[in-house]
């Protein structure tokens, strides 16, 4: 049983705030992307193109031609499959001719382009991530297992460094968006499917969806960080 200031372990964990912030930096930053996108998604674009067919003007002024553009049921579920080279976009993005729909859509494509050059940071995401799906499933399950079996260090040990990856998949994550909302805005400014007061428009949109990664990734060290003042010195601490 562990003690802090006047209180028992299992009673009271200061650690707790590291997840109370991390949740707290979600909600903001997901409350943030989603009044932005309603905000641009009523605003036309003059192109009137919807986000399908900017697409495809995309990928085929950027020389590519092996990438299919499909429609995805859902609401910002749009995103790039560099397996299958496919580009889906969401009921909110493929027919709409919307600001914010071109900007979401030159998003992803952004992503297709990173593929086409071998942008080694998506090359990194892309192999971490079935690691990062065990990571992020497995991760608290094995620690749990070892506080079960009295405290067991390898189960905790191995818990901890499976959720580490899954921590560094969002680590690795934050370039690739970054880099693929730079890409998006420049390709609308230099084909010229916007103006310059509607791609400020589309930055703003980009802006708040990054915004949801770095939150993401600041509740996942957060995470981490609180695995590790819990348990990563738990050997020492035993009576």
């Amino acid at each position: 049983m562990r003690y802090y200031g006047g209180y028992y372990g299992m009673y009271f964990d200061p650690t707790y705030w590291l997840v109370i912030i991390g949740a707290v930096l979600c909600i903001i930053a997901q409350i943030r992307v989603s009044s932005t996108f309603k905000k641009y998604a009523r605003v036309r674009s003059r192109s009137g193109m919807t986000g399908a067919q900017a697409a495809q003007r995309i990928l085929e002024l950027s020389g590519i031609y092996d990438v299919r553009v499909e429609h995805i049921r859902g609401e910002l579920t749009d995103h790039y499959d560099p397996s299958h080279k496919v580009l889906r976009l969401s009921d909110a993005t493929y027919g709409s001719t919307s600001v914010a729909a071109i900007g979401v859509a030159a998003h992803e494509c952004g992503h297709a382009l990173q593929h086409n050059k071998g942008y080694a940071p998506l090359q990194i995401r892309t192999a971490l991530v079935p690691a990062a799906n065990i990571g992020s499933k497995l991760g608290i399950p094995i620690i749990l297992l070892g506080v079960l079996f009295g405290m067991n260090q390898l189960f905790i040990q191995i818990g901890i460094w499976v959720f580490a990856i899954a921590v560094l998949f969002q680590i690795v994550t934050l370039p690739v968006e970054f880099n693929a909302s730079g890409r998006a805005l420049r390709m609308l400014g230099d084909y010229g499917l916007m103006e310059r007061d509607e791609t400020n428009g589309c930055r703003k949109v980009l802006s708040a969806a990054a915004l949801t990664y770095v939150a993401a990734a600041a509740s996942s060290v957060l995470q981490l960080l609180r695995l590790i003042l819990l348990f990563g010195n738990n050997s020492r601490r035993r009576d």
